[in-house]
């Protein structure tokens, strides 16, 4: 029986790929911290669904996740989508640490739980959204895309030592640009934007085909290989703000 975990599914990308895992017969542990969007949900499927709620930056969070876990009879694929962020320029302090706070700590803490775990039944499937935007450092960002930059390296640094234990763990590290989420719903025009429906179809594909690394879309995979290429000296000199930053943290942010 094919089980997996979905943390941030209540709203956007997080649940548009848990539908798409039920319509693929998987049974579902879905979490996030407002329930009444799980149960929605889980109203569609109800004998496949069971919710749960969990704030990732919690300190009983990996608890409640290993009892999700538990519950469902265990998890062949953990699918993480949740994160925060925002434009900082002010660098107001609240604001860069509950960013560190939700992407790094509460990142970490979640992700090791469900290595550990994996790594003590027979191994399975982590695919996690981080974003393009910890490519580069981005002024108008800072934790955010710093934090991103982290999820990123983090992910890749346990499929290493995955390989090093020869444990059967997989890792798929999703990195979209501007999906057109209610985040994105304020009246401004945003570039390259792009339908969660579509990007959630990327993603399960990419998921299917236990890929490493997935950029979302084909015009963000050229972006930011461009953006690779420009040296440190220039890319500090340039003015790049975009217009909004979007990354999910189950019901508030959706990249």
């Amino acid at each position: 029986m094919k089980r997996a975990i979905v943390i941030g599914a209540s709203s956007g990308i997080g649940r548009e790929v848990a539908r798409l895992l039920l319509a693929d017969g998987w049974n579902l542990g879905i979490a996030a911290r407002r329930t009444e969007l799980l149960e929605e949900l889980r109203s569609e499927c109800p004998e496949r669904v069971t919710v749960a709620s969990i704030d990732v930056t919690d300190d009983d969070a990996p608890k409640k996740l290993l009892s999700l876990v538990n519950e469902i009879g265990g998890v062949g694929l953990f699918f993480y989508a949740s994160g925060i962020g925002k434009q900082n320029m002010p660098l107001d302090e609240e604001v860069e640490m509950q960013t560190v706070e939700t992407n790094v700590v509460g990142f970490t803490r979640m992700i090791d739980t469900m290595f550990n775990y994996m790594s003590e039944h027979q191994g399975g499937h982590i695919a996690v959204i981080s974003s393009i935007a910890g490519t580069k450092g981005l002024g108008a960002a800072p934790s955010y895309s710093a934090t991103k930059s982290f999820q990123a390296k983090y992910i890749e640094a346990l499929q290493q030592l995955a390989n090093m234990r020869n444990l059967n763990i997989r890792f798929t590290d999703i990195q979209p640009g501007f999906v057109d989420t209610a985040l994105l719903g304020d009246g401004n025009k945003y570039p390259l934007l792009m339908r969660k429906e579509d990007v959630a179809r990327q993603i399960y594909n990419a998921i299917s085909k236990q890929k490493g690394r997935r950029i979302i879309d084909w015009r963000y995979r050229l972006l930011t290989f461009f953006w690779r290429l420009i040296p440190r000296w220039v890319w500090v000199r340039l003015k790049v703000r975009p217009t909004s930053i979007s990354s999910p943290r189950e019901e508030d942010l959706n990249t």
